[in-house]
């Protein structure tokens, strides 16, 4: 026995079990809920009898409040993946999860998996979210994209993307009710490589109100989810500096 100070949890989303040495307890397994009070509550149960590491074993992301628990109480916590301790034979079949994943990490036969530190785990939270956010906003804009062709609004073939200042421009006002082609296109910035004879020429369209409503939709929704990188570096400096 290397860890025998070792605990284990098998999460659950509206229960944990947790397990701690068998001659630690009478009672060594215990089922604590979700709520963080309970969470606390079962950090103090091994406080008091001497627990310094916890496994646990989880899918989703059920496992990260519990694991912040603790950590923030001070144990070394581990997550594992659930085919390795399934891998490792001599289980038997009266053993709960929780019993068992305690033996194994109290034997040292758990392998945790990867966790960066606090500071890495904040950033790589706030790009992912970001890259969730960028791709929500892109179906969006395929929305877009789909109300046009329906009205036979074939902005997308006049120029590079839609969602640059003429397109955006053009978009706002067919949403704020403009129809007149030509004083559409006279919104072409001088950037834009079609000519407004050209632009003028494919926003002559067919103006169902239908088509309009989800267009006005996925601008909204398109302009909503699409994030700032610069919001994402100072939520970043913001957490640095506490």
């Amino acid at each position: 026995m290397v860890n025998p100070r070792a605990a284990a949890i098998d999460i659950g989303s509206t229960m944990h079990m947790a397990a701690i040495n068998p001659h630690a307890d009478d009672n060594p397994v215990r089922a604590f809920g979700t709520f963080t009070g309970d969470l606390h509550d079962m950090a103090r149960w091994f406080k008091t009898h001497g627990v310094t590491t916890v496994a646990m074993e989880s899918t989703g992301v059920y496992w990260i409040p519990a694991y912040e628990v603790l950590e923030g109480h001070g144990f070394e916590v581990i997550l594992v993946n659930a085919r390795y301790a399934k891998n490792v034979p001599g289980r038997k079949t009266d053993v709960s999860d929780a019993a068992w994943l305690q033996r194994l990490h109290s034997y040292g036969l758990l392998r945790g998996s990867f966790r960066p530190e606090a500071g890495v785990a904040t950033m790589r939270a706030y790009l992912r979210q970001r890259e969730r956010l960028i791709e929500y906003a892109a179906s969006h804009i395929q929305h877009m994209q789909k109300a046009l062709m329906e009205m036979n609004v074939q902005l997308h073939h006049v120029v590079s993307d839609i969602t640059g200042v003429t397109g955006m421009r053009i978009i706002r006002a067919i949403v704020s009710g403009e129809r007149t082609p030509n004083t559409l296109a006279q919104m072409r910035d001088v950037r834009c490589h079609a000519t407004i004879e050209t632009i003028r020429a494919a926003l002559s369209g067919n103006w169902r109100d239908e088509h309009i409503f989800a267009l006005g939709q996925s601008l909204a929704c398109s302009t909503s989810t699409k994030p700032k990188f610069s919001n994402v570096i100072e939520s970043l400096r913001s957490h640095s500096r506490r």
